[in-house]
């Protein structure tokens, strides 16, 4: 977990530790680590065994974890839900970007989604599902890598040169597929023709059989703060066929989008 005073030579008196560590405890969990033992929340967490006890403790006397009866192993609660769907319901983007992502959706007949960033991921944070095949699931809070989809590659072609590049550096970008590009030189020429088209290009670089066309959704500073993409499964379709079919309307919906999101600045 990133805290706040990483870069700070004294660590700041306002910084709670002890929120930190209850924080990385319910981060440890994943679809990987579903329950997990004591000392499996500490190790997770990098924390110490007592610390996690402490934190454990406190975390099921307020509903966010639960000890299985048989397993004696911790897991999540449902109440986690409640963090995640406030800032869902309180983000103003998501509610401008539904209407969007429904029309888009109606036009194409593909699963079309929104992402923010977050770190080095974007994140799921809307969707409408195709009624055909989608190779796929991604709920809403999945998270995906920024170098090697197209959600991604939009947000970082918005950005400057040099911000785009540092974001790259600091990605591990390991090969998802054998069509996976982790060369930076390569990256930046995708993002290059990514702004020179108005869209990012995903050929099955984080799934096989995943193909998807995302556009950035720009603030009032000609900032990104989403991105749109559309699913473009490549059992229905081909690289041309999907630029020539669902690429304006993709460019459509992400300018329509950005203009409501400017009117709110």
């Amino acid at each position: 977990m990133n805290k706040s005073n990483a870069h700070d030579d004294e660590p700041n008196p306002l910084f709670n530790q002890s929120l930190e560590k209850g924080l990385a405890v319910l981060c440890a969990f994943s679809a990987q680590r579903r329950s997990m033992t004591l000392g499996d929340l500490a190790e997770a967490a990098d924390i110490s065994k007592s610390s996690a006890q402490r934190m454990v403790f406190t975390l099921e006397q307020l509903g966010f974890v639960r000890k299985h009866p048989r397993t004696r192993r911790y897991q999540l609660t449902p109440h986690v839900m409640r963090v995640g769907y406030n800032y869902i319901a309180a983000n103003p983007v998501i509610d401008l970007a539904n209407p969007y992502l429904a029309e888009l959706t109606n036009a194409t007949t593909e699963t079309t989604c929104l992402t923010e960033a977050d770190g080095l991921e974007m994140v799921y944070v809307a969707r409408f599902v195709s009624a055909q095949f989608v190779p796929v699931h991604m709920p809403i809070g999945s998270r995906i890598p920024m170098y090697c989809t197209a959600s991604g590659r939009a947000w970082l072609a918005a950005l400057p040169d040099e911000e785009a590049l540092a974001l790259l550096r600091a990605s591990d970008r390991p090969a998802h597929t054998r069509f996976t590009i982790t060369d930076e030189g390569a990256l930046m020429r995708e993002l290059n023709e990514t702004r020179q088209r108005g869209y990012a290009v995903n050929r099955e670089e984080l799934f096989l059989g995943d193909m998807t066309l995302g556009a950035p959704v720009l603030g009032s500073r000609g900032r990104p703060v989403a991105a749109v993409h559309i699913v473009a499964p490549t059992s229905r379709w081909t690289l041309e066929e999907a630029e020539s079919r669902l690429g304006p309307s993709l460019l459509a919906c992400a300018r329509s989008l950005s203009n409501s999101v400017r009117a709110l600045d």
